[in-house]
């Protein structure tokens, strides 16, 4: 029975570890490296934040059948939409130097003077600031590389949600 549970949970562990550990690396970057987030960094991170929120009870509780299922959609959707906004970010770094949006205000100055809706409109726009490439590994920026780890988030969270059905 043990092995049983273990088993049920083992995906969900590995998906909180990874996103617990990217965001780890996001803020050792920040803090200790010195990069600023712009706002569509900060908006990956609240995704993959949500990938981990999401996770954790089906590592914590090893969910049967259909709360498996529920979790696995749930995590595909939460990295769907990270990969959606770090696909914008790399389209963004890859256009021409004067197709590249003019820089707008801060994050937090969108949040003090606009409705929510209209802060997250903004920011999915994207940015010069967005569009700049301060950090690469392997020749790909970090962005590239949240797109990259979202897909396969998607990829781990439809293999659970497929085994499950069966």
């Amino acid at each position: 029975m043990r092995a049983l549970l273990l088993h049920r949970r083992l995906p969900f562990v590995l998906v909180t570890l990874w996103c617990a550990a990217l965001l780890g690396f996001g803020y050792y970057l920040q803090f200790a490296q010195g990069l600023t987030p712009c706002p569509l960094c900060v908006f990956q991170r609240l995704a993959f934040f949500g990938v981990l929120v999401l996770a954790l009870p089906g590592a914590l509780l090893g969910p049967h059948k259909s709360g498996a299922l529920v979790l696995s959609l749930l995590l595909t959707l939460t990295a769907g939409v990270g990969a959606a906004i770090a696909g914008r970010q790399v389209w963004l770094q890859h256009l021409p130097a004067d197709r590249v949006p003019e820089c707008g205000p801060g994050l937090d100055f969108l949040l003090e003077t606009s409705r929510l809706t209209e802060t997250i409109k903004t920011v999915l726009r994207g940015s010069g600031d967005c569009a700049k490439v301060d950090w690469t590994f392997l020749d790909l920026s970090i962005a590239e590389w949240s797109l990259i780890n979202f897909v396969a988030l998607m990829g781990l969270a439809l293999c659970c949600f497929f085994l499950r059905r069966q």
